[in-house]
C-alpha cells in the first residue's frame, strides 16, 4: 500500500512583529553591554573598581581593535 502526503505548503505566514520585537530589544542590549565591557570598562569609565573585568575582556578587546595599553 502506498501513501502518498501532500506536500507541504511552501509559503509561511510572517511572524508578527510583536513577537519577535521584545527579543530583538533584548539581544540589541545585550550587544550593547558587551561592548561596553569590551570596549570601555576599565578605560576612561568605569564602573568597577579593579582590574578583573578588564582582564576578563583583554583578548576580545585586542581582537576587535580595542586598544587598553
Amino acid at each position: 500500500m502506498a501513501y502518498t502526503h501532500a506536500a507541504p505548503d511552501s509559503r509561511s505566514a510572517p511572524i508578527p512583529l510583536g513577537e519577535w520585537a521584545p527579543w530583538a530589544i533584548f539581544a540589541g542590549l545585550v550587544m550593547l553591554l558587551a561592548l561596553y565591557f569590551v570596549s570601555t570598562e576599565q578605560g576612561a569609565v568605569a564602573l568597577f573598581d579593579g582590574t578583573n573585568v578588564h582582564e576578563f575582556v583583554h583578548d576580545a578587546r585586542h581582537l576587535l581593535g580595542f586598544p587598553c595599553h
